[in-house]
């Protein structure tokens, strides 16, 4: 198993960063804050941030931050990076004083998607209280959520994330986009946290470097009322609302400000990874998630 902890944050960019504000406080019902050295901080839980906004000259996502237990650990995997000559940078004193760790190391998958290896997270203690309402998001050792990463080289990745980041597959989903197709893959993979998948890679590439990332409520009933939001603020939908058959999420999708997805569900596995046997499964849902809306808002838009 991993050393990786869990994804403590992912770091996004955007023209403006009022349109994440916005976007932040009033439908997803998080709390923001000016970030040190410049950006938006976007507070889910206790911690100071999980998501990091920064101005750029194109929207897209940046890097995932992912947490290891400490310093021996942090250590140790950028031995074993170097080991099989991934190039490792250390970010100085002022990524770490943004990112809110004792030390962060950056490395990049064979595809480019850049990483954040981090450790010791800065507390300070401070209560999340959400503008919306939202009792809670459900965090803590199993961290923001997921995030979903494009793999158009795919094996390499696999390896990468296997043989040196420690992932382990949860489960595996190959999606044929038409009956004679080859088809896609897309594998799920854990770290050490209870929560079903962590990660996933798929096998094509997005514009803005991520497919979606995952945040989790208590109960239906706050997914219901952030479905309400995205209506009232006009926020395109890029799913419906269905229910997972791999980790049972029960969910629906919408569009971020800076162009890729966000899953907002509840329900989702906990696993014992003792006890889990890593399997195919053959549908992406028991029911509902029609990502058709999503394709039919992008059209629309397009023709405008």
């Amino acid at each position: 198993m991993t050393d990786i902890r869990a994804l403590s944050y992912f770091v996004a960019q955007i023209e403006n960063l009022d349109a994440w504000q916005r976007y932040a406080e009033d439908v997803l019902g998080m709390m923001t804050s000016p970030a040190p050295g410049g950006g938006l901080y976007v507070k889910m839980d206790e911690r100071p941030f999980r998501m990091l906004i920064v101005e750029g000259p194109s929207a897209g996502y940046v890097a995932s931050g992912w947490e290891l237990s400490g310093e021996r650990a942090f250590s140790a995997l950028l031995a074993r990076l170097r080991d099989a000559d991934v190039a490792v940078e250390l970010g100085d004193a002022a990524l770490c004083e943004q990112r809110g760790v004792q030390a962060v190391a950056i490395v990049h998958d064979p595809a480019g998607n850049r990483h954040e290896l981090t450790w010791g997270h800065r507390s300070d203690c401070q209560p999340f209280v959400s503008p919306q309402g939202v009792p809670r998001f459900l965090t803590g050792d199993m961290g923001l959520g997921h995030t979903v990463l494009p793999a158009p080289c795919f094996d390499e990745c696999r390896a990468f994330y296997r043989d040196l980041l420690g992932f382990e597959i949860s489960d595996v989903f190959n999606f044929k986009p038409a009956p004679d197709a080859p088809p896609v893959r897309i594998h799920f993979l854990h770290c050490a946290n209870p929560r079903h998948h962590s990660l996933a890679i798929a096998e094509y590439d997005v514009p803005s470097k991520c497919v979606h990332v995952m945040v989790e409520v208590e109960n239906m009933t706050e997914v219901g009322r952030a479905h309400d939001r995205v209506a009232a603020h006009g926020v395109p939908l890029s799913a419906t609302l269905g229910q997972h058959l791999n980790d049972r999420m029960t969910s629906f999708y919408m569009k971020t400000p800076s162009g890729f997805d966000l899953e907002y569900g509840c329900g989702g596995l906990q696993v014992d990874w003792n006890e889990h046997s890593a399997f195919e499964f053959t549908r992406v849902s028991v029911w509902g998630h029609d990502f058709s809306v999503g394709r039919q808002a992008a059209a629309q838009g397009e023709a405008q």
